[in-house]
């Protein structure tokens, strides 16, 4: 066989779908979907809404999430009614966690679904979907006040609290010396005011797990081979692999505002320390996106991995790795450790 060299790199051209196959691929995503948030799996709600989008388009995000959301809504009901017994506010903690999700969630993995389509840098997509998960997490806030007079950051700190007693009554009775209690209380005072960066650092996390998984899917990159190469034979572009996870340098500026928590008091004070234990989760993140890239950097096997995380799962038991990591994620803004070398170095290529 003689391959032509005038059609060696043209694009393959994908196969056009019926409209009753596109409406069953949508309805198939939508119920997924509706499952997902109901059950554990919901970690994974956006690298499905990211590949019903990419298979039928971005229109079809909008119908999956408000069938899935409808159909979440539907299950969540369905489970109240079957137990009479429940009270009130779990009922409403219930309803509150579906709206949140899909605000939080779903409506941001729409709103940057673009950016995953061109393949945008990974810390630029994950800024832009904590930004809008923020949005939607006081809008729904706002709405359950408003429309049902009932407060889902109210009752998540009046659950914290009743949690954070049984404990130190578990610490009294186990005669611990006062001045650990006294820690203790502390830091569970300085919880009880984070609780919104805790939420944040948890939706981080969803889509960090699915922006690495939608990369992983066959069809994606194929679809970047083509788009990139024009040849599938090419290797594909490593898009939203977790070592390529970088920062911007600007977010220096937001750790310097968090920094300021010590020297302020009242709300300022728990704005500033919620934006710092935000930003301090994201520098950890780059540094185990460093960890991760020196691994592969020197061509560490299974075993060697394996053995690799063994080490820093022990080091984080102790309280070390996530101090010194969070460290070398923030001085990677200034010193690309990746490539030991200054940022401001003129032969340098961040990788994205």
């Amino acid at each position: 066989m003689i391959d032509s060299p005038s059609l060696q790199h043209e694009p393959v051209a994908l196969p056009s779908r019926s409209f009753l196959r596109i409406a069953g691929s949508v309805l198939g995503y939508a119920l997924l979907v509706g499952l997902m948030i109901v059950t554990p799996l919901s970690v994974f709600v956006p690298a499905a809404l990211f590949a019903c989008g990419f298979r039928n388009g971005r229109m079809s995000t909008v119908i999956a999430l408000a069938l899935g959301g409808g159909l979440a809504l539907l299950l969540t009901i369905a489970v109240v009614t079957l137990s009479p017994d429940v009270a009130r506010n779990d009922v409403m903690m219930q309803y509150a966690f579906v709206m949140a999700f899909i605000a939080s969630v779903g409506v941001p993995s729409i709103i940057v679904l673009p950016l995953v389509e061109r393949g945008d840098q990974f810390a630029r997509v994950l800024l832009i979907a904590l930004i809008t998960s923020m949005l939607g997490l006081i809008s729904t806030e706002t709405t359950m006040r408003t429309e049902h007079n009932f407060s889902p950051y109210q009752q998540v700190i009046v659950l914290g609290q009743q949690r954070a007693a049984q404990i130190l009554e578990t610490y009294q009775k186990a005669n611990i010396p006062s001045d650990t209690l006294g820690v203790l209380r502390r830091w569970i005072d300085f919880g009880m005011g984070c609780v919104p960066a805790f939420i944040l650092i948890e939706i981080t996390t969803v889509f960090v797990l699915s922006l690495v998984m939608y990369g992983r899917l066959k069809s994606w990159r194929e679809h970047v081979s083509r788009r990139m190469n024009h040849d599938t034979t090419q290797p594909v572009a490593p898009l939203f692999l977790f070592r390529n996870f970088q920062l911007p340098d600007w977010l220096l500026f937001a750790f310097i505002i968090g920094g300021l928590t010590p020297l302020a008091s009242g709300m300022l004070q728990k704005v500033a320390a919620n934006v710092l234990a935000v930003v301090t989760f994201l520098y950890f993140l780059q540094g185990l996106a460093i960890f991760r890239s020196m691994l592969v950097a020197v061509g560490a096997g299974f075993v060697g991995v394996m053995f690799s995380y063994f080490l820093l799962v022990i080091l984080t038991i102790t309280g070390i790795a996530p101090f010194l990591l969070s460290i070398a994620g923030l001085f990677d803004s200034f010193f690309d450790i990746r490539h030991f070398r200054r940022k401001d170095h003129s032969d340098e290529s961040h990788p994205h």
